[in-house]
Parts: structure tokens; sequence; C-alpha cells
């Protein structure tokens, strides 16, 4: 079956991204995003030390559940409409144009800033990982150079990124369960201790600080939508490559976390974590496999930065492309390459984007991760998080009157996913100089920008519809399939087919 526009879908001319993406690709492209090796190594380490010890694999099974029921209406609406715009058509089809530009101006903030978070941290380990073998350069030329692979990447066709992404997710999941493999053989049950999963455990102090940083490491399992646009089947492979990569992080990450309180022991793990931070999963791989394997997965840590980055440097481009093709950002930004069938525009501006962030903190002298990365990723995890809790309203609102909606799919399940993630929010917000590791008065005043943009956009987007009323009709559009119910902003255009097209 071939795909056509209705008035109301995106236009093609110009703006007609390849559609060459299946599940398994997506699903890379999801789980590469969440960085699984540097959620390990970065992230955990911090959940044990910060919040309620051994109890953190539990919360990843909770932020795992959680956003499964974000995922299940989130994939009831996937199914129905079609577009790159992700969140920004969905708040659109369940709550209205308005809050839709809201949320496609914070989704470009939040995309565009933890990419350039994730180039810092990058640039970061880079220098130390090199440094640490004779090749000391400044953070600054790994900077540079991870960022023309990733301008050159982006620019060309979405399926030279995926065969990046693929081998780089491959490989960094692959070292991690070797590591797990030989803390069985050692300790064999005792690996995995009840302890982590006990009442007692979970009624803690600190469990409110692990479940944030279990939420944190989930960001990008909801770009799914965002590839629509780009797949073959996309009422089966959005929801599909979501529903699995939620499964497969959550399980990976409660499994490995488990993993590490079973090999240091979970009456040490929280002081032993606070003592070494980023090198508790070296000293791991130092104790239960080779110093060679050590050195394996420093370089690895390395790519699973930069497959995080090449990820969510193709969101925010799809964001912008979806944005500009619409008229609510630059236009120019809404044009695909003609032989890539890439958002190049897009591309090349997030690529300038981080130069520019990425040049003012080098001319100020600020720490690549203490500065750079903890600010950058802090705005934009806190974003996303706020985008996942108003994506499950947007999913009741969409399919209230519907005479398909269904008592699980469509409103108990979101219903708990807006809940789970309205206290996840709430925990970050709280937690912001936390999760920064500053209390610099500047960063800690970065959430703002999520309340700005809440507020903003609906002004813009009532600006739009008083000075240009025919732009403000199109916002939103979607495609779908030849014959089938066109979905724009909550209203059902059913397209006729002309005859023997």
């Amino acid at each position: 079956m071939s795909r056509t526009s209705s008035p109301s879908a995106p236009p093609s001319a110009g703006g007609q991204l390849s559609l060459s993406l299946t599940t398994p690709k997506i699903v890379f492209l999801i789980i590469a995003a969440a960085a699984p090796l540097a959620a390990m190594v970065g992230t955990v380490p911090l959940a044990f030390a910060l919040g309620n010890g051994p109890g953190v694999p539990a919360m990843f099974v909770f932020a795992g559940l959680t956003l499964m029921c974000f995922c299940v209406g989130y994939a009831a609406i996937s199914r129905r409409v079609v577009n790159a715009g992700g969140f920004y058509t969905y708040i659109s089809c369940g709550l209205g144009r308005p809050p839709a530009v809201a949320g496609g101006l914070i989704a470009v903030v939040a995309y565009n800033t933890a990419s350039v978070g994730l180039l810092g941290s990058f640039a970061y380990f880079a220098q130390l990982v090199a440094a640490s073998h004779g090749l000391d350069l400044p953070w600054e030329a790994w900077a540079a150079a991870g960022l023309l692979l990733v301008a050159v990447l982006g620019y060309r066709q979405i399926d030279l990124s995926v065969r990046v992404l693929g081998v780089a997710m491959c490989c960094e999941v692959g070292i991690l369960l070797l590591l797990a493999a030989a803390v069985l053989v050692r300790h064999g049950a005792a690996a995995l201790p009840g302890t982590s999963f006990s009442p007692h455990t979970l009624s803690g102090s600190g469990i409110g600080v692990s479940m944030m940083f279990a939420f944190i490491s989930f960001i990008g399992i909801e770009s799914a939508a965002l590839y629509g646009e780009e797949a073959h089947n996309p009422e089966r492979s959005v929801s599909r490559a979501t529903y699995i990569s939620i499964s497969l992080i959550a399980l990976f990450y409660g499994f490995i976390s488990w993993i590490a309180v079973g090999a240091v022991g979970p009456h040490s793990i929280q002081k032993v974590a606070g003592a070494q931070l980023g090198d508790l999963f070296f000293s791991l791989s130092d104790d239960y496999l080779t110093e060679a394997f050590t050195t394996a997965m420093q370089v690895l840590l390395c790519l699973s930065l930069f497959a995080g980055w090449l990820a969510l440097h193709n969101a925010a481009n799809r964001y912008m492309f979806v944005l500009g093709r619409e008229g609510v950002l630059p236009r120019v930004l809404g044009t695909a390459h003609a032989r890539y069938a890439s958002p190049y525009r897009a591309s090349l501006t997030q690529t300038a984007f981080s130069l520019v962030t990425a040049a003012v903190f080098a001319v100020a002298g600020l720490d690549p991760y203490l500065g750079l990365t903890t600010s950058m990723l802090g705005l934009g995890t806190l974003g996303i998080i706020f985008l996942q809790a108003v994506a499950c309203l947007s999913v009741i609102g969409y399919f209230w009157r519907r005479p398909d909606r269904h008592w699980w799919r469509t409103a108990l399940a979101p219903a708990l996913g807006f809940a789970g993630l309205a206290v996840a929010t709430s925990l970050v917000v709280i937690n912001f100089d936390t999760m920064t590791g500053t209390k610099n008065p500047v960063v800690d005043s970065l959430p703002w920008l999520i309340l700005v943009g809440a507020v903003l956009g609906p002004a813009y987007a009532l600006w739009i519809r008083s000075a240009h009323p025919e732009r403000y009709a199109r916002l939103a559009g979607v495609e779908t399939r030849r014959g089938e119910p066109v979905e724009f902003a909550g209203r059902t255009v059913t397209e006729a087919v002309p005859t023997g097209s």
C-alpha cells in the first residue's frame, strides 16, 4: 500500500524523508540514545551512592513498569498517527495546537541541549581514556573530532547512522554481559541478592534520588515516533520498537545493576560506589575480568557516549525538520536532501548550535563534564520527562470521544504513566542540583526555561492563528496510508482516493 498526503498532511515537496527504517533499526536508534554502557558507568554509581544503595535495581524495574504504561498509550496513538513530529504531533491530537507548539519548542530545546551535554561527556571521557594510554589532547580536540563525525552522519541518510549505532550498542552490551557472567561464575546465586527487592531496602532513605536516576537512564525511549515517516510499516514498527526497547532497557539495567550489588555486596555498595563513582565498573572489570577488558570497556564507554550523542542529534533534527516544515521554526529547516532524503539543514543547524555552545564553555574555561555535560544534559532530561508526562494526557484526550477507546490502553495505562512521570519530573526539579552536581545559581535556574516554553509556546501559536490562519490550520499535519482517515490535530478527515490511482 502506498502513502499519500492530504491537504492537512506534511508537504511532500522538499520535505519527504526516506522510507528505510524497520523495527530492528528503530530499536537500535532508541537503545543507542539511552547509551547503556554510559548509563551504567556514569549514572548507576551515583544512584548507589546518593540513593538507596542496593535498592537501585528495583528502581529500574519500577521505572520500566511506569514507562511501559506510558508506552501502552503511546503505541495506541502511534498506530493512528504517523508523523516525524513525535510529542509535537501527539500533543496536538490530544490537547490542541497551542499546547502542541509549546511541546514542540520544549522538545527542540530538550533534545538539542541533551545532545550538547553528550558532546561534553564524550570529549571529557575521550580525553581521559586517551591520556591514560599516552595520547594527551585537550578535550576541545576530541569535541571537534566527534562533532565533525556526527555532522557527517547526521547529514547523510539515516541508514548509515543505524549501522554505526548498531555496532556500538552490540559492543557495549556485550562487554557488560561478559562482566555479569564472570560475577555469576564466581558467586553463583549470591550474585543476585534478594536484599535489592526487600521491603526494608525499598522503604529506606534515598529512594526518591534512586528513582530519579532510574528515569534519567531511559531518556530516548520515546523517540520511535520521530521515525514514523521513515518506517516501512509505521503503524506496527513504532509501537513494537517502543515496547521492545523499554523491555530490553529495563531488564538489562535492572540485571546489570543487580549484578553490581552482588559483586560488591549489598551492605558495601553505597560506600564503595561513593568512593569510586565513575571507576566502579572499571574496578569490577579489573577484579572479575582482566585489565585488557577494562581498557576495552573504557574505549567502548567513549563509543557508547558517541552513539547516544548521534541518536539524540538525529532526534533533535527531526523536531526541527517538522517544525520548520510547518512554519513554527524557519521553513529552511524543513527541507530534505535531494539525494540522501535526510533533514540535512536541521542537522547542520544542530551542529552549529553544538559548536557555538561548546565554544562558549571552552572560552569561559569551564569543565566539559561538570560545566557543559551536567547543565545541558540535566535540562534536556527534565524537558523530555516532562513531555513524556504531557504525552500521556494527550493519549487520554485523543481517545476520549473516539469509538475505539479502551479502558486500559487509552485510559488507565496512560493515567498511571502520567502519575509516575509527574513524580519523576518533580524529583528532577527538586534534585536538580544533585543531578547536575553543582549549586551554581545559573545552572539551578535552568528548569525555569521549561516553564517559559510552556507559556510562550501557546502564546506564539495564538499569534500564528491571528496573523497567519492558513498556516495555523496546517499545524501538526500527518501522513497516513492511502484511503484511510487522516488524523489532523484531533480532527478526522477521510481522504478520497482518485480513481485509478
